[in-house]
C-alpha cells in the first residue's frame, strides 16, 4: 500500500519523460521499475536519485556489477526494505548470482547482524589495532 497515488501517465512532464528514456538506455530495457514511477510525482527527486543509482551501480568502477547489487541486497536486507529485497535479488541474479552464493549471501548478513548486535549490547571497546588514528 503506498502513500502516494502513483500517475496515469508520469511521461506526459518532459523532465519524467527524459529519466524514464535514460533508464530504458542504461538499462537496455523499456522495463520501468516501480520506483522510478512513483517517484515521478517529484521530477527533481527523481532526477536526482536517479542520477545517484547510475552513478554508482550502472557505471564500471572497482567493485563489478554482481557484487554491488548483492551488497545492496545485504544493505537492504539489513533495512528492512522489502522493495530493494526483490528487485536487487532479481538484479544479482540477472548479473549471475547462484543460489550458492545466496544462500551464502544470507548466511553472512544473518552473521553480522548476529554479533553486530552482541557487540552493541555488550558496548564492546574497540581495538586499539582496527583504529586508523592509533596507527
Amino acid at each position: 500500500m503506498s502513500t502516494l497515488v502513483k500517475k496515469d501517465d508520469p511521461e506526459s512532464d518532459p523532465r519524467v519523460k527524459a529519466v524514464f528514456d535514460d533508464i530504458r538506455a542504461t538499462r537496455k530495457s523499456d522495463f520501468i521499475n516501480n520506483i522510478w514511477r512513483y517517484l515521478a510525482f517529484d521530477p527533481q527527486l527523481l532526477e536526482n536519485t536517479w542520477g545517484e543509482i547510475k552513478s554508482v551501480m550502472a557505471c564500471e568502477s572497482a567493485i563489478d556489477g554482481q557484487t554491488k547489487e548483492m551488497i545492496y541486497l545485504a544493505v537492504s536486507i539489513a533495512n528492512a526494505c522489502s522493495y530493494c529485497v526483490h528487485s536487487h535479488t532479481a538484479a544479482a541474479k540477472a548479473r549471475g548470482m547462484t543460489d550458492a552464493q545466496h544462500a551464502e549471501l544470507l548466511a553472512i548478513v544473518s552473521l553480522a547482524a548476529k554479533t553486530n548486535h552482541l557487540v552493541t549490547g555488550m558496548q564492546i571497546p574497540l581495538d586499539e589495532v582496527f583504529d586508523c588514528d592509533q596507527s
